[in-house]
Formats: C-alpha cells, structure tokens, sequence
C-alpha cells in the first residue's frame, strides 16, 4: 500500500523491506543492532520497497514516540525526501495516538529544528523512550534530543505506484 504525503506529495511505503532497510541503516552509518526480529519499530520508506530512497523509522509508546534512523542516501539528498520522510512519520504517530515525537541526532539537530523540532533536556523524556535501546545504549550521551507536539491529522490520500 502508498500513501502520498500533503505536503510532498511523494509515494511513501508502509513496509518496506526489513533487509533493504537495514542495508540502507548500515550505509548511511545508523545503528540496526536492536532491529533484530523488532516488531516495535514501523519504518516507511520512500523508493521502491526493495531499494528505498530514504527511509524513516517510528516507536510508540502510547502518547510519546520515538522518531528514529532517518536516512536518505547521499546520492538521494537534495530533493526533498527527509522532509516527506519525517511528515509521514509524523502523520503516522498522530494516527498511532501519539502526541510528543523525541528523537536524537548528532548530525542532524539543525534539519529537525527547520521542522519544528526544539531541544528538550534528557530528564525530560519519557520512561518509555528512556528505556529504549536507542535512547540507552545505541546512541552517544552527547546525542541531542529533540521533541515537537503532533497531533491526529486527517488521512492521508493514498494512491498507487502508477501515479
């Protein structure tokens, strides 16, 4: 199944593929070492479900989430598809109940504050996300955590490949 994003208006996948998605995880230089077997995190993706373009990953925990593993390949930068990426992740947590989205980037604190995405002290965050291996283990403590308020939007117009 597509969904199409409003404001982009791009094709995003619901499941892309667990092995391409790792592939493109590991190229991009993403932790993948708790996506093992993990039914939690839901990616979407934007290219063909084999061979993404971007991909996108979302865990929720009733009404916080977090967003995480962002990647567009170099080759694919420049033409919007973050940004498609993190709107449908986003419409995907407001459908799921969700209504803070965290997340944490060494690289990227400036493309999410574009997005609305404001620094928030790591006392702040929810147990739940805390908890996670993400948060935990897989990236640094220097790591910068970032949240921003979504909420349920209206549904997405879905299409198919053909358009």
């Amino acid at each position: 199944m597509l969904y199409v994003t409003p404001l982009s208006m791009r094709p995003v996948l619901v499941h892309p593929d667990e092995t391409a998605v790792r592939r493109l995880l590991e190229d991009t230089g993403l932790p993948t070492a708790d996506l093992c077997g993990s039914h939690r995190v839901r990616f979407l993706a934007v290219g063909s479900a084999s061979a993404p373009h971007g991909v996108v990953g979302l865990e929720c925990f009733g009404t916080v989430g977090l967003l995480r593993s962002l990647a567009v390949p170099p080759a694919s930068r420049g033409q919007g598809l973050g940004k498609a990426l993190v709107a449908a992740v986003e419409h995907a947590a407001g459908q799921s109940g969700v209504r803070r989205l965290f997340l944490l980037t060494t690289t990227a604190q400036a493309f999410f504050a574009a997005l609305g995405y404001v620094p928030t002290d790591r006392d702040q965050i929810p147990e739940a996300i805390r908890a996670t291996a993400e948060f935990s283990t897989l990236c640094p403590s220097t790591a910068v955590v970032l949240v921003k308020a979504v909420s349920r939007a209206p549904s997405v117009i879905s299409g198919s490949s053909d358009t």
